[in-house]
């Protein structure tokens, strides 16, 4: 076991001999001092893991002490031990960075207690989570081979997303390996539970369905807009449930969550699919036949989402909600920049819809670019990193500018992706759609049953290019690789996310109701 060095320095030192004899007796090596000069220069000096300082010595103070100790070794924990309670000096000593802050007489637990919460913290973490995902493992394992339905599905997706969470803050490999094969377990019942009743779920009214892309508006957004004076939706692409949780604490400093809920992304899980059912309220086949003027086939060079805000003009107008809305699309960091210096003119308006692409080009740059490939390797790093820009970009601005009013905002997304680690080989011709993740076209090639096919396709409300069109979506972690080329495919497309089949990842996605704690 690790020995811990601790440097204690208070004018009274004689009289805390039986508190460092308890520490003493419990692993801890303790350096004592009177003085906060002798604390500054040994910390220059000599390797310690915490210290301890009197905020009341003669000569340099404490304060003092810890400024000289912080400019020299900012990392290095620092307990403020004093016998004054007034406020300023608390303030003072919180704003110099301190680990902790005891109010004397101290007893030896307390001060065990505080060495242990920084020197033992991760460990005590660890072993905890440990415990916790060991106890739950085999409750999930029972659950994965039971009948279970979409509500049930989506509760077992976040628990794996928690205990992810959990072990990315413990840092523990070993057992993040475990968990990760229960993942992929979970992924494969997932998918067959999506095959057996995807169908039924479309084309059976009384079928036990989940939420659906193209029921969200109706269902989520239309009745808030009667409650609230005004609302905003921000729909950030390809947001996974777990990225949600990730940016969750940094905008709760700003909102009250009212509710935190799931739904499932249709198939196939693409933007162009997924987010024009969301505005348009309709599944792609309907938008087909009732917008032939706006939808695009994958047959056409036309972007597929260029007419989001004509879809959600007449799905408004369809529900009879003659209201005054905005919608703004971001693609690009000056674009973000500019909404957020106006958004304060949208506040006049009923409905703001504000469609945030940057985590799709995260995704899509993390294909293509090397660099950010190292940047994120894995699912832990891609939540970090997803964190890291939302903590500098102007959508954080544009959410706490939102925030300083009595304004609803809801969050979500249109699908999210998975980490694609498995090729399935298909074959297809010239006027197959490129995504990895689905395949549309005639005569398509493949062997084996580990794919979900649309051999029909208006089951599944989707537009057919010729009378022989099929779609045929992948599953688990595999991507679709054509034979020719066929390593260099692989090596090229192994280890990236992607989006447009079927997994917990992109299905199962988060909605979001807020109200601001200024409101």
């Amino acid at each position: 076991m690790q020995r811990y060095t601790i440097l204690w320095a208070d004018d009274e030192i004689d009289l805390l001999k039986p508190h460092i004899l308890f520490l003493q007796q419990r692993g801890y090596d303790i350096i004592p001092v009177n003085n906060g000069a002798e604390a500054v220069e040994l910390c220059e000096s000599k390797h310690f893991d915490v210290v301890f300082l009197d905020e009341h010595m003669p000569g340099m103070s404490g304060l003092e002490a810890l400024t000289q100790i912080k400019n020299n070794k900012p990392n290095l924990p620092v307990i403020m031990i004093t016998k004054n309670e007034e406020e300023r000096i608390m303030e003072e000593a919180i704003g110099a960075k301190i680990e902790d802050y005891l109010i004397k007489p101290i007893n030896p637990s307390q001060i065990l207690l505080a060495v242990k919460k920084i020197l033992d913290n991760k460990r005590l973490v660890m072993e905890k989570t440990n415990l916790g995902y060991q106890q739950e493992f085999g409750k999930i394992g029972m659950a994965l081979l039971d009948n279970m339905n979409h509500e049930q599905w989506a509760d077992i997706y976040k628990k794996l997303v928690y205990w992810e969470l959990q072990m990315d803050e413990a840092d523990n490999r070993d057992m993040a390996e475990v968990l990760e094969s229960q993942k992929v377990d979970a992924n494969t019942n997932f998918c067959r539970f999506i095959k057996k009743n995807y169908d039924s779920w479309l084309n059976n009214p009384n079928a036990e369905r989940p939420m659906l892309s193209h029921q969200l508006m109706k269902k989520k957004v239309f009745p808030a807009l009667s409650a609230h004076a005004c609302t905003f939706v921000i729909v950030i692409d390809n947001l996974r449930y777990d990225q949600w949780k990730v940016l969750e604490p940094i905008i709760s400093e700003y909102y009250n969550i009212d509710s935190e809920e799931t739904y499932y992304s249709i198939l196939p899980t693409t933007t162009a699919y997924a987010r024009n059912a969301i505005f348009s309220g309709m599944l792609p086949s309907e938008m087909e036949k009732s917008h032939p003027d706006l939808w695009k086939g994958e047959d056409e060079e036309d972007g597929k989402n260029n007419f989001e805000e004509e879809f959600l003009a007449r799905q408004l107008k369809r529900n009879n909600l003659n209201i005054k809305f905005s919608y703004h699309k971001i693609k690009r960091l000056e674009e973000g920049r500019d909404l957020a210096d106006s958004v304060s003119n949208l506040f006049g308006n009923k409905l703001n819809v504000v469609v945030y692409n940057f985590v799709d080009m995260l995704s899509h740059a993390r294909t293509d670019m090397a660099m950010i490939r190292e940047l994120a390797p894995d699912e832990a790093a891609y939540r970090s990193i997803t964190k890291s820009w939302f903590v500098h970009s102007p959508l954080l601005e544009i959410i706490k500018k939102i925030a300083e009013k009595k304004i609803k905002l809801i969050i979500t997304t249109d699908h999210g992706t998975i980490r694609v680690k498995r090729p399935f080989k298909i074959v297809g011709d010239k006027s197959v759609n490129t995504n990895l993740r689905y395949k549309q076209g005639k005569n398509l090639g493949y062997e084996g049953d580990k794919v979900i096919e649309a051999l029909k396709p208006e089951r599944f409300f989707l537009p057919k290019q010729n009378v022989s069109s099929t779609y045929v979506f992948a599953i688990e972690d595999q991507f679709f690789a054509y034979p020719n080329n066929y390593n260099y495919y692989v090596n090229f497309y192994k280890d990236t996310f992607q989006h447009g089949g079927v997994s917990l990842e992109e299905m199962i996605i988060p909605i979001i109701s807020l109200t601001s704690k200024n409101g």
